[in-house]
């Protein structure tokens, strides 16, 4: 029998077995969609985290009217609008979630927590006494969810303990952060202080951003010996371990600590902090400019005790590497026209300090700056990019 020529598939009619006709693929549930959100945020694609997570929150509130069962969808979205830039919306997120819960009873697994609170604390306009709020409001909730974890067993329970742990150190740091700056003027700032990083050390002693804290409360003490003391131990929990360690601090902790060393006047230490962090990100203009004034002040210091020839040459190396990173804070500024206007002064400030005693810094054609400055005999003289 000769074979017949096959039916054009695209002409048929989808029918079943039983003669019904086939139906559509069933849409991705909330908690795929939420899933997907999640994985596309943590792989740095918060486009895509935030196309899923509108998905699963149209699905989850079908209506302007707020439901508890938003809570996750309000959460992750208003995590995605942080990464986003997009810090208004990402506070009225948060604001609708505090709402639906108030208090941080709801489950997090649910979307509740004190997850909401924190990022409130970090995040709203006033600041003050309106940020102690929230943080407290946090750290009410952790409290709560590390007792009802108390006598459970298992890595995975401990692994949760940790990081609970973790996060009410930071809120009760948080705190006292506000009342060394917005609330400083409080009479009972400094004893505030005191309970808070005693408290912060007593549930996670090894936390970094914890003794962090404790040498900035020693650092306005003037207590500097015991401000050096926290930060080695700050950095020894974390400086030999790989970039993606869990137990590594943020990128703007570790700046935020670099700014401390200098403070105490750890230079050696703070240079290594800072050359970490512009290998983990050369497009921060806060950690080259931190990097140039680091580098500014150990070439000072090196002058003034130079005695040799050999000892007045390195000091000069240092000042010209403090160069080379306030020309790159200067060139990323200009770049990516960053806000602070204040950083960008005292950069130049500094340039102009560091020309004094190398001369001018030479651009080289299209405006790009040489590698090199010109003495005052007017020959070039070759640049060291580090210490």
């Amino acid at each position: 029998m000769a074979k017949t020529k096959p039916q054009d598939r695209s002409k048929r009619s989808r029918k079943t077995t039983n003669g019904t006709s086939k139906k559509e693929k069933p849409s991705a549930s909330p908690t795929t969609l939420l899933a997907e959100a999640t994985a596309a945020l943590q792989t740095s694609q918060p486009e895509l985290a935030l196309n899923s997570a509108q998905r699963a929150l149209s699905i989850l509130q079908p209506t302007s009217t707020p439901t508890i069962a938003s809570l996750p969808a309000l959460t992750l979205l208003g995590e995605i609008n942080v990464e986003l830039g997009e810090v208004d919306t990402a506070r009225e997120l948060f604001v609708r979630a505090a709402a639906l819960d108030p208090e941080g009873a709801v489950v997090e697994a649910q979307g509740g927590g004190a997850e909401k609170f924190l990022w409130l604390a970090q995040l709203c306009e006033e600041g003050g006494a309106e940020s102690v709020g929230w943080f407290e409001k946090g750290a009410v909730a952790l409290r709560r969810e590390l007792g009802e974890l108390e006598g459970k067993r298992g890595k995975e329970v401990e692994e949760v303990v940790e990081e609970k742990k973790r996060k009410l150190a930071d809120a009760l740091c948080g705190v006292a952060e506000v009342y060394m700056t917005d609330l400083s003027w409080e009479e009972d700032a400094e004893a505030r202080c005191e309970a808070l990083v005693t408290e912060a050390l007593m549930v996670a002693p090894n936390n970094p951003e914890a003794l962090q804290t404790l040498a900035s409360v020693r650092i306005s003490q003037m207590r500097l010996e015991d401000a050096r003391a926290a930060l080695t131990r700050s950095l020894d929990v974390w400086k030999d371990l790989e970039p993606e360690d869990p137990k590594v601090p943020e990128f703007p902790t570790k700046i935020s600590l670099a700014r401390l060393l200098m403070e105490a006047e750890m230079e050696d230490e703070a240079i290594e902090v800072l050359e970490r962090l512009v290998g983990e990100d050369d497009g921060s203009v806060e950690a080259w400019y931190l990097g140039g004034w680091c580098l500014h002040l150990m070439g000072e210091k090196r002058k003034t005790a130079a005695e040799s020839d050999e000892e007045k040459k390195t000091a000069t190396s240092v000042m010209r590497a403090s160069m080379n990173w306030l020309q790159n804070s200067l060139k990323l500024f200009r770049l990516l026209d960053y806000e602070d206007e204040r950083l960008k002064e005292h950069a130049e400030e500094l340039v102009q300090e560091l020309e004094k005693t190398l001369g001018p810094y030479v651009e080289g054609e299209d405006g790009d700056e040489e590698e090199g400055w010109e003495d005052d005999d007017g020959s070039d003289d070759e640049e060291m990019d580090d210490t």
